[in-house]
């Protein structure tokens, strides 16, 4: 004789099932509405999540300080900081020049004039290279690096979104990059003004600029360099966005500045060379002139923020569609 099934209609014994609930070693329905899908933590679009911000992802503090710690930030501070005392080292062996061939007095020739002077010289012999470095080393190494530890799908996985990503290391390397150029003519002048003396700048086209005028002639000069750099900080960065290879990145940049440099020699080229960035990069000496000259410099400017431009808009559109695999 059977018993009658009592049981509640909608209702289960231990080890069924009904629709929509699961027991153990069974699987649960997808009951996600159709159109919708879970939060992307690897591309940052968890934005559903409770307490997520993705504008406090990877803040620059953290981003500048991890940076500063790195080894090559310090050995290329030491290595700006050093220059002026080897040219101040260099003077004292050789003194100051004559002037060239045709007896035209140069820059070099009027280092030894003042701290300004002295000042002005370093950024002189600096600017067309020298600078070039820290500027690609800090952009083209910022996303490559992680890439070669492999951290980079760690970080995106935080999750941190790739523009936040990008803009927060873009951010800290032109601050770094910055700061080398400011650097660099800092310690040149205050150097210089402790072995030269604080004294007008001698022009060597003739006549001179007080102390303080010739200060602020510097500065123009040194934000012309930085923004005259910012199509190499454009390479070295999309560059970085490319590869997972650092060394491929700022060399990559660096090769391809000297190129500019190669076409603006090549005098064939006409006015064509006046879109090259390498054109215009000695325009700031417009700046040591007896009157204060413009022209070329916002052309420089302008031609170096446009190049810079598109090549950033490259690395966000590029690494936006990348596949993280390292």
């Amino acid at each position: 004789m059977s018993t009658p099934d009592t049981r509640t209609p909608g209702t289960s014994t231990p080890g069924t099932s009904t629709p929509g609930t699961s027991t153990p070693g069974t699987s649960t329905p997808d009951t996600r509405t159709p159109g919708t899908s879970t939060p992307d933590t690897l591309t940052g679009t968890a934005d559903s999540a409770p307490g997520y911000r993705p504008g406090r992802t990877l803040p620059l503090r953290v981003e500048a300080l991890r940076q500063w710690k790195r080894r090559r930030t310090l050995i290329m501070g030491g290595i700006l900081v050093a220059l002026p005392f080897v040219l101040i080292a260099a003077f004292a062996i050789g003194g100051a020049g004559d002037g060239d061939r045709n007896g035209r007095i140069t820059l070099m020739d009027t280092a030894t004039a003042s701290g300004a002077n002295f000042a002005a010289t370093c950024l002189f012999v600096s600017a067309g290279f020298l600078l070039v470095i820290p500027v690609a080393l800090f952009c083209g190494d910022t996303v490559a690096s992680e890439a070669s530890w492999s951290s980079l799908r760690y970080l995106l996985a935080a999750p941190v979104p790739r523009s936040r990503l990008l803009a927060s290391k873009l951010a800290v390397a032109l601050g770094y990059s910055a700061a080398a150029m400011i650097l660099l003519p800092l310690v040149a002048l205050t150097v210089g003004t402790v072995a030269y003396g604080w004294g007008p700048l001698q022009l060597p086209t003739g006549g001179s600029v007080p102390a303080m005028d010739a200060v602020l002639r510097i500065a123009v000069a040194v934000a012309f360099v930085f923004v005259s750099q910012l199509v190499t900080a454009g390479l070295a960065f999309w560059l970085s966005t490319r590869t997972d290879a650092p060394l491929g990145a700022v060399g990559g940049a660096v090769g391809l500045t000297i190129v500019g440099n190669v076409l603006d020699a090549v005098t064939a080229l006409g006015d064509w060379r006046d879109f090259l960035p390498a054109h215009w990069q000695f325009a700031w000496i417009d700046a040591l002139q007896p009157q204060l000259e413009w022209g070329g410099m916002v052309k420089g400017a302008a031609i170096s923020v446009t190049y810079a431009v598109v090549l950033f808009a490259l690395a966000f559109r590029g690494f936006a569609r990348k596949d993280i695999v390292s």
